[in-house]
């Protein structure tokens, strides 16, 4: 066995990637420890006054979160569990907040769609950093009206009509020219039957059970309060930080 052997082309190739990956980890460790929370002033939230039910809080936060200047405030992250219990999330628009519920949309035969067929239940995240606030939103799903679907897809752009035209979301796609020759014909259809309806274009609307209101705070003495809905009625109580 010749001891004195120099690493072939390959080990010094596989040592020099190694190298490099631990450079790049170490570089994305520092950027990570240096990026700052809440570098802004932050509103106060005096948890005693808050109303006896969460939806006009949540309009007032959403209100102040618009006006502070907090980019797309409207978006939120849905949580849903599949057939097997795993849980599975995306981010998607909060397409209205009354008292049925919180709205969006989506189509049947999406992942969303199909899980929610199976486990009609959700969970809603808001993050809203200008104002170091998020709320969480818990409860069951159920499904609006066709004419609220027809009604949703059309208060919006052409071009959210011919998203929902092309339809097929979450599938597997086999190329990017499949993908360019459908959108072409929906964006054409679009244009054209602008009154045109996505059949399995749904509105879904989450009746809350839990709403959790957190105002950050920068000595970390983080405001949480949370309603639970206890028959027709609502119980507010603070939570830990």
């Amino acid at each position: 066995m010749n001891h004195g052997m120099k690493p072939g082309p390959e080990h010094q190739h596989q040592h020099q990637h190694q190298h490099q990956h631990q450079h790049q980890h170490q570089a994305f460790h520092e950027l990570l420890r240096s990026l700052r929370v809440w570098d802004t002033e932050l509103p106060g939230f005096e948890p005693g006054t808050a109303p006896a039910e969460p939806l006009p809080l949540f309009h007032r936060w959403f209100t102040e979160a618009a006006a502070a200047g907090q980019p797309e405030p409207h978006t939120m992250t849905l949580a849903t569990v599949d057939e097997d219990g795993r849980p599975d999330l995306r981010t998607l628009m909060l397409h209205d907040a009354d008292e049925r519920g919180w709205h969006f949309a989506s189509h049947t035969t999406s992942a969303k769609g199909r899980q929610l067929a199976a486990r009609p239940e959700a969970a809603l995240g808001f993050y809203w950093p200008a104002q170091g606030r998020q709320i969480r939103v818990r409860g069951s799903v159920t499904i609006g009206t066709p004419d609220e679907a027809y009604a949703d897809l059309h208060a919006r752009s052409i071009g959210a009509l011919a998203a929902a035209l092309v339809g097929r979301q979450s599938e597997v796609l086999r190329s990017e020219a499949e993908l360019l020759a459908a959108s072409e014909a929906a964006w054409e259809r679009a244009g054209a039957e602008p009154e045109a309806m996505a059949d399995t274009w749904t509105v879904y609307l989450l009746e809350p059970t839990e709403v959790e209101f957190f105002q950050g705070d920068p000595l970390r003495r983080h405001v949480r309060l949370r309603y639970r809905r206890e028959g027709h009625s609502w119980q507010r109580e603070l939570l830990w930080p």
